[in-house]
This record gives structure tokens, sequence and C-alpha cells, in this order.
């Protein structure tokens, strides 16, 4: 007989997937399932166990877990999902979830499987649930035990990122720690010097800051708090460690691994510097689960290639399209879990896309849902970008002879606004006999791509995009202007005002007499189709997972490449070289009037 306490579980599990349902986003692996049409079907001959009991005990924030199932009445459509142990009136959605015999294809017979999932530390216990009716019409029938990391507090998944100085990085992290609880810091220090502290704050997400539904409603998940540290008057070039760390009122420290990085190079140094660049990665899970295959296929590939050649790079852009969470709140940390072995040893550089930001009325240039309700809020507050306010996601950075203008795709850009004005500025500041390598980066295509849809709308390019920034690129002589949103790759030749302007198309030596645009949005999430008929100004199109690398050599030297993800080869390539005095020469649009009075 079962005790009362876990038949009241059980209940309150039907009530919080019950209202799970009323909320449906469709972009969304987790909309598949009808849950507002479960019913309470428990069957004391299901049984399913989830073991080990405790995660984590050596320090580990990610564990697999196995779950034995027996079944006297199987069928084909038995599926099983993980979710956070609802606790009175806590309102609780499925993290993931598999069909029984994803792993067991005598299930259906034999009424036995086993499956395995993999678990992230997400500062709560977690249980499993067994739904007979398939996605459509879920009947719950059974319920696991609980299960629980050693510490669900821990500070995990660090995040770097530049910060507004040169010589300052900063690290994010999240964890279960409220402030008055005990105080977060890093220990960090030049490798094998001594190390000091440094204080971090910290930052939490309001329900009430979602600006609509899944995310304010049914979608939603406490993220715990979210703690970022400012390292100061770092020495260029050099490796530093650290760890994070949380003094507790009874003066023992709760520390986290240690980590490493290197600190930025002097702005014009002339040294080796690798710039990985992409957008629309997503996230997948390596267990299987939430048929995330089916949309972002490519997430782990692209993730797992930076990982294996993390030594030959040095900082990363991803230019939107960060989890495709949509509402979902708990996908955050999963995002962040999965990109933490990058993004805790080099800068990660984000950029906000639709799926970050766009939400009616709410202050986004474009009135689509496609945030589901996020808005904004928890990709300023998760990622850290030197923003002078990280509501309006435009910034500039410098990474040694590199400058980057980091535009905001989601907010108005056009001739006179503030981000129009900032654009300008960061790209009229930056001394190109220092820093000769300019580059611009958004989310959505405000250059030039074939993509499918923007073909049938005529306009090559996102409507209005380039009309008010291209004698931007061309009067401050923009290198590279780098895109994401439409998921494929796809190089343009050196072009102003749809014309190429230089015949190259491998490289580029003397005069730039235009902008090279590239789309690289093609690291994760479902592939976006080309158009047919491929423009004359289209060089290389690939319709394949990939992301992009620059190495500057030197001031003089560049070199571009494009790598798929399935096997991190080089795909397409190109060069620039060229002198100061080239950076300086006019061509169509580039220069003031002068004179010849004297």
């Amino acid at each position: 007989m079962e005790d009362s306490s876990h038949i009241f579980l059980r209940i309150v599990l039907v009530l919080c997937l019950q209202s799970m349902g009323r909320a449906n986003d469709e972009m969304h692996p987790l909309s598949h399932i009808n849950i507002h049409k479960t019913t309470l079907a428990l069957r004391d001959s299901v049984s399913i166990k989830a073991t080990p009991l405790i995660l984590g005990l050596k320090g580990e924030d990610t564990e697999w877990v196995t779950l034995n199932l027996v079944n006297p009445d199987p069928s084909e459509d038995d599926w099983v999902c993980t979710f956070f142990s609802c606790k009175l009136q806590l309102i609780n959605l499925p993290i993931k979830f598999k069909f029984a015999n994803f792993s067991n294809s005598k299930y259906a017979k034999t009424g036995k499987a086993v499956l395995k999932f993999q678990l992230i530390n997400q500062r709560a216990d977690f249980s499993f649930a067994v739904f007979s009716g398939g996605l459509s019409n879920p009947k719950l029938v059974a319920v696991s035990n609980f299960i629980s990391f050693a510490n669900p507090k821990a500070p995990l998944y660090p995040r770097l990122a530049q910060g507004k100085s040169w010589d300052e990085m900063t690290i994010t992290w999240t964890s279960g720690y409220a402030i008055d609880e005990a105080v977060p810091l890093v220990e960090w220090g030049m490798k094998g010097e001594t190390q000091t502290r440094s204080p971090a704050g910290t930052l939490t997400v309001d329900q009430n800051s979602m600006c609509g539904s899944p995310a304010r409603t049914v979608g939603w998940r406490d993220q715990g708090f979210i703690h970022t540290s400012f390292l100061k008057h770092l020495w260029p070039n050099s490796v530093y460690t650290y760890r994070l760390g949380h003094l507790l009122s009874n003066g023992s420290c709760i520390r986290s691994k240690t980590y490493s990085f290197k600190s930025s190079p002097y702005p014009g140094q002339d040294s080796l510097q690798r710039v990985i660049i992409f957008g629309d990665m997503g996230k997948a899970e390596r267990d299987g689960s939430n048929e995330y295959s089916n949309t972002q296929r490519g997430a782990l590939n692209t993730t797992d290639q930076l990982i294996k050649d993390l030594k030959n790079y040095d900082i990363v852009f991803h230019i939107g399209g960060m989890t495709y969470s949509d509402g979902y709140i708990s996908q955050w940390d999963q995002f962040t879990a999965q990109v933490e072995p990058i993004a805790s040893t080099v800068p990660y550089m984000v950029a906000s896309g639709n799926h970050e930001r766009d939400w009616p009325d709410s202050g986004s240039f474009y009135q689509y849902t496609d945030s589901g309700g996020e808005c904004g809020v928890l990709a300023e507050t998760m990622f850290y970008v030197p923003a002078e306010n990280r509501a309006k996601f435009w910034y500039s950075t410098d990474y040694g002879m590199f400058h980057f203008c980091i535009a905001d795709s989601e907010h108005d850009w056009r001739e006179g606004t503030e981000q129009y004005k900032f654009i300008e500025h960061c790209l009229a500041s930056v001394d190109r006999r220092k820093q000769p390598w300019l580059i611009f980066a958004a989310h959505r295509v405000l250059g030039y791509s074939s993509n499918e849809l923007y073909a049938e709308q005529g306009s090559f390019k996102e409507p209005m995009g380039r009309d008010s920034l291209q004698k931007l690129w061309q009067k401050y002589r923009v290198d590279i202007a780098f895109f994401g949103h439409v998921h494929n790759y796809e190089r343009i030749c050196p072009i102003y005002q749809n014309q190429c302007v230089n015949s190259e198309k491998s490289h580029y030596s003397g005069t730039m007499n235009g902008t090279i645009h590239i789309v690289i949005g093609g690291a994760g999430k479902s592939l976006s189709p080309f158009t047919t008929t491929i423009p004359n100004w289209s060089i290389y199109r690939d319709h394949d997972f990939g992301f992009g690398k620059l190495t500057a050599f030197n001031h003089s030297y560049l070199l571009f490449e494009y790598k798929k993800s399935s096997d991190g080869k080089v795909y397409d390539s190109f060069t620039i070289s060229r002198e100061y005095k080239d950076v300086l020469a006019c061509v169509h649009d580039s220069c003031a009037p002068t004179t010849l009075a004297v």
C-alpha cells in the first residue's frame, strides 16, 4: 500500500502537467506533448526505478541515470519523461522525454525496458513519469523515485566574456546560493602564481519579467542565481586559472573545479589571433531525448568539433539563435551545460536574435512571438556582453588586431536611430593602422543571402536590411559582415549596392572596394533551403552544418575558413592581404571631399 505522500505527489504531478498544456508552442519539441489531455491512470503493476539515487558524488555536474521499466500492458506509444519534482504549489514541466521503445525494440512484447537519461545539475530533485496513449492522449501510469545531486546548489557552467576594457575578463555562472546565504566570488590569478579573490554581482530572473506564454506561465522555471565577476588589469596573452566560489556564513567555502583561460592581446598587438563565428546552433540531447535531432540535429556536431579544436582558437562569437528554448526556460541550463567546455575556456560572445528577443509590444523591432515570451531577459542575464545597456544588445569589443561591431537586429538599426548612431561610432572609432581587421556582425541578414524565402520576396535580404547600413560599411571599409538567421552557409563577393566590386574569389589583395558578406547560420538548427537560381554575387553555398574561423597572422594577412561540423574539414576559404595604405585608399562613397587649395 502506498503512503499518502506518494499518492499526493502523483496527483500534483498530473495537475502540473495539465496546467502546462494551456500554452502550446508548436516550435518546441516539448510542445508536441498534448499534455492538457493528461488523465490519471496509475497502475500498481507498472514500475519504474531510477538509479543511482545520488548524483555528482565526485563533484560531477552531469551524470547518466538508468531507468528500469516494467509494464505488463505495454504499447508502442508508451513514453517516459523526466521532471523537476513537484512540491507544494510549484508548477513544473517535463525537461525531456523518450518513447519506451527508444532503445528497446521488443518493449511492446516484453513490457520491459532499460532507458538511459543524461541529467545535469539544475538545483532540484528529479523524478520520472511513465505515460501511455502517446503524445496526443497521455495517460499517467507510473511515477519513479526521487533522485538528487549531492550538492544541487553548486556553482556551475562558467561563461567567459570580454569586459568593456581589453584587459578585463568577466565570468558568469549559475548556482543555487542566494546572496544572504553565501557570498559569491572567484579565486583567480596568473597560472602558478598567488591567487586573489574578486567579488561577484548576483542577478535573478523573475517570472513577472517574462513578457508572455509559455515563458511567463507553463514554461517558467526558476533559473537560480546568476553571478558575474569582473577580473581586471590582466596582462596580455597570459594564462590565468580560476575557481568559482561561495563563502558560507560559517566561514567555509564551496568551490568549483579549477578552470583556465588566456587573456586578450593588447589592441593592435601583432600575434596569431583566431576567431570562431557562427549562428543558430541551439542545443541537442546526447541521450536522444526530446527528438531534438529533428530540429537541431547539428548542434552537438558543432559543439563537439569546437571542443576538439579548443586549443586552436581564442574567442567565439555566437551571433544569435542560442538555445531555441522558446519560452521553455529549463533549456537555458541545458544549453550552458552543453557549451561549458568552450565557454569556460575562451570568451563566448553572443548576439541577440529573434528567438532570444522577439515578442509583440515589448520594444522589439519585429512583432513576432519567436522568443516564447522571454523577450530578451534570459539571454541578457545568462550571458554577459559589454553593452552600455544589456537590454539593447549592441556592443563593440577588441581582440588584438580585430575590432568587432556587434549589432542587435531585433532593435531598429535604420538611419537616425540610437543603434545606427552606435554602429557608425563603432566603425568610425577604430584605428585601422593598429586594428586593420574590422568586422561587423548581426543575427538577421542585413546584407545579402540567396535563401529561398528572401528570394521569393525579391530582396535577397531582411526587409530594410542593408538600405541604411551599406553606406556605413562602405564608408568605413568594413572587411567582413557576418550574419545568421538563415540556416546555411553562403559567401558573397566584395559587394556594394548589389554589384560585385572585385572579380577575385579566393584571394583579395590591395584596395578593398567593398565588404565581403558571409551567412554563417548553419551551426545546428534545421537547415534553410536556397533558391534554385544562384545570384551572380554568390560565390559559395553549402546546405550543411558548419561554422567559420578567422585567423589574423599579422596586420597584413587574414585567412577565413568555413568548416563543416561533421568532420571539421575546410570546405571554403579565402585570404585578404594588404597594407595600411590600401585601407586608406579612396573607393566609391568611402572618402570625404578633398581640395587642392593652398
